[in-house]
């Protein structure tokens, strides 16, 4: 994402201060491999350039180009656990990762990562991406099973209020999660996790979206009959866009969309075997055995109601 409203002088002067001019070039190209500092800035190949002059041209261009943040992080990994055997002390990096902060962003000292401070703004791009940037993604299909026979029974005020209620329980589970709602059309949703422990932050939020709507049927549902829902998980790189249209058109999509249509039943939530590597043990025991359907392989994880 084209980041704004950073004060590029304190990582400039991290940088100035703490590196050589190859080290800076060096971890540049871990986030740009094809940055060339000579072509951006005018100097000939292999003529000299300024420690300061280096970090200016560096950070402006990173500013510019939208992988200002992903830079930071790399430095914040390097300053922690070195690179390639040698430890690096970069000076005045907290300030860098302060400013970061002021822009309206959290950094999460478990993964190393920034997003965007939710108590400010909640966008689907989590203040990070830019349109055809390619990530890996996690997404959670939901579908409504047997939407047009509940349309069709039920009064559209209370269509309307149970759909509402289905929506804001949804968006609650996921966005609490770090996820982000990228579609919502008709009777079918379409989640994505990108930040922290994706996986385990999908999955888990899939769990609590079968498990709230089971007690709301119970509770609080007008329609009448129950709401059921299908639901499947998986994981893949996905090119991210602002359009709706183009992120459904994204492979790692499909293969979720197709799960959720040929792997899950009423009220149950399937992850992919893709999805399932990246889960613990713990979280698997929930889940039935591996099975395999027409959209591949998949685990199974059901809500039902006791008989007494």
């Amino acid at each position: 994402m084209k980041s704004k409203g950073f004060s590029s002088r304190f990582c400039r002067k991290c940088l100035y201060s703490s590196l050589s001019v190859a080290d800076m070039i060096r971890f540049v190209q871990m986030v740009n491999p094809r940055y060339d500092i000579y072509k951006q800035s005018g100097y000939h190949e292999g003529q000299p350039i300024a420690n300061q002059d280096a970090a200016n041209r560096i950070v402006t261009d990173l500013i510019r180009d939208g992988s200002y943040i992903d830079f930071v992080e790399r430095l914040i990994q390097i300053n922690s656990k070195g690179y390639m055997g040698r430890r690096y002390d970069l000076r005045g990096l907290d300030d860098v990762i302060g400013d970061i902060t002021q822009a309206g962003y959290t950094f999460d000292k478990t993964t190393g990562q920034f997003f965007e401070n939710q108590a400010e703004r909640i966008s689907r791009n989590w203040g990070r991406l830019s349109e055809g940037d390619e990530r890996q993604i996690v997404t959670l299909r939901l579908d409504i099973a047997g939407n047009s026979i509940l349309v069709k029974e039920n009064p559209g005020e209370l269509i309307n209020r149970a759909y509402g209620d289905l929506r804001t329980l949804v968006t609650r589970s996921v966005v609490s999660r770090l996820g982000r709602l990228w579609s919502w059309e008709g009777d079918g949703a379409l989640g994505a996790f990108m930040v922290g422990n994706a996986a385990r932050m999908a999955v888990f939020a899939g769990i609590e979206i079968i498990n709230e709507i089971f007690l709301y049927n119970k509770i609080s549902n007008p329609l009448n009959s129950e709401i059921k829902l299908r639901l499947a998980a998986h994981s893949g790189p996905v090119q991210y866009s602002e359009s709706e249209a183009e992120c459904l058109k994204n492979e790692t999509v499909k293969k979720a969309i197709a799960l959720e249509g040929k792997a899950a039943i009423p009220n149950s939530l399937v992850v992919s075997n893709t999805l399932a590597v990246n889960l613990d043990q713990g979280i698997l025991n929930i889940f039935g055995k591996e099975q395999n359907s027409a959209a591949g392989k998949f685990r199974c994880y059901q809500v039902k109601q006791e008989k007494l």
